[in-house]
């Protein structure tokens, strides 16, 4: 932090004088991280690190800011740095950046691409939104199956520099179908007259264009790659994914899923840089939701007017919280399995299980502990009566039941969402708790008047 705190000084020392070619050799000496937290430090001059520095690592250094930060730099570029900026931005990296912009912007950035660049540029915006083929990158080597080591090794000389990554490639046949993928490793290692076609070992594991960008996540977790092919329907290699691409679409899909948990939906910038309209917007909907389903809370008790007693209400928050705790615990338990991969939509029936006994335990341990509660208050203040075993009883069998509800409604909603084509995240907590809020004191109060019977009337 120290050191940091002394490049600040230095670099503002040499903007404040124009000594630009000693900021120039300073940025281009520091790593692409460095540069990076100059630009969080000093957010001013942001634009002029990128316009100094060198293009290779201004690219890299565009490459890894968020959007926001992207769209401040570039619109205080110089035309021609900007040009040369998106021109030389990887294919993917670009795509991630258009995809982000509005309005005109994009078809006049277009524009300024070269003729290829231009035609990667539209083909890969063209798949949907969220999909892997906007992950994906065209920059890629590819060998042929007759081909030997020495042939392969020339190939990667001459088109290496052109490839987001040649630590693995990629063999297809000469209707350009993808057959295996096969390690630099596995060629470097190998006899000189070894051909491609003895190193296929049959294990390939490659992505759809159009699958979304949570599956591709859940692939490269499972299977421990740095890059993974993408094809099209008929097998045709489109492109490659490559692992630093799903690192961040694997942060985005955390944060979003951290965002919706807590009853808002995902904001599309950094904190700070939302307005304060649309952070309204964004928690105004859910928070009108919820307090919609709050309102049944009022009908249920509407409906139980009569055989309420000043114990009964006074003991409510006690069984609704339960509901709603052991609910959110549920809920969130699956949304992160599923996120992981670890839970699919057929395994409902084991999660449904697992939670009905979970449930009932949970439920039965606070039972016991709400109804040892009223007993050691009965024993002190007899506020009770001759029927504080009534109610004692009535609170252990509702934390049961509620305790148990709420973890079988908590762990459900998810796949229920997940079923209908929506987001598991959707069921937040606070949705789960207010929905198990009002079936709880349905619950409650059903059992309630099963046991007390006449001391309600």
């Amino acid at each position: 932090m120290e050191e940091l705190e002394m490049q600040v000084e230095l670099v503002e020392k040499w903007i404040a004088s124009d000594q630009i070619s000693e900021l120039q050799d300073f940025l281009n000496e520091q790593n692409i991280s460095d540069v990076e937290e100059l630009i969080d430090e000093l957010p001013e001059h942001a634009a002029l690190f990128i316009e100094t520095l060198n293009i290779n690592r201004a690219v890299h250094v565009f490459s890894i800011l968020d959007f926001p930060t992207q769209e401040r730099i570039f619109k205080k570029l110089s035309a021609s740095k900007a040009r040369e900026l998106i021109n030389e931005m990887p294919p993917d990296d670009r795509t991630s950046f258009f995809s982000e912009l509005k309005g005109d912007v994009v078809k006049h950035l277009i524009i300024m691409l070269s003729p290829e660049e231009r035609k990667e540029a539209l083909s890969l915006l063209g798949y949907p939104e969220d999909s892997v083929g906007r992950l994906m990158t065209p920059d890629y080597i590819t060998v042929k199956p007759h081909w030997d080591i020495p042939r392969i090794l020339e190939h990667i000389r001459r088109y290496g520099d052109a490839s987001e990554t040649i630590d693995v490639l990629y063999v297809i046949d000469k209707e350009g179908r993808l057959m295996d993928d096969i390690k630099i490793r596995d060629i470097l290692v190998s006899d000189p007259g070894t051909k491609v076609e003895d190193l296929i070992d049959n294990r390939l594991i490659s992505l759809r264009a159009n699958d979304p960008q949570e599956e591709a996540v859940n692939v490269f977790r499972m299977n421990n790659r740095v890059a993974l092919p993408v094809v099209d329907e008929q097998g045709i290699m489109l492109g490659m994914v490559t692992i630093d691409d799903i690192l961040w679409v694997a942060n985005e899909e955390y944060t979003e899923d951290m965002q919706r948990i807590g009853g808002t939906e995902a904001l599309d910038e950094p904190y700070l840089d939302v307005s304060i309209f649309h952070l309204v917007k964004k928690r105004g909907g859910w928070l009108i939701v919820l307090f919609l389903g709050q309102l049944l809370t009022f009908n249920v008790l509407k409906f139980y007017e009569d055989r309420l007693t000043t114990i009964l209400v006074l003991l409510m928050p006690l069984i609704m919280s339960s509901g709603g705790n052991s609910g959110s615990q549920a809920s969130t338990l699956i949304i992160q399995a599923m996120a992981m991969g670890e839970v699919t939509l057929r395994d409902w029936w084991l999660v449904m299980r697992r939670e009905i006994l979970s449930g009932f335990f949970l439920g039965l341990i606070l039972g016991t502990m709400g109804f040892f509660r009223i007993s050691v208050e009965e024993a002190f203040t007899g506020g009770y009566g001759d029927a504080w075993v009534m109610y004692g009883l009535a609170i252990a069998f509702s934390l049961v039941g509620v305790v148990l509800w709420g973890s079988v409604v908590g762990s459900m909603l998810p796949f229920v969402l997940r079923k209908m084509g929506a987001d598991p995240a959707s069921s937040s907590a606070p949705f789960v708790s207010t929905l198990v809020d009002v079936t709880g004191l349905i619950i409650y109060f059903t059992i309630a008047t099963m046991i007390l019977g006449g001391i309600l009337i």
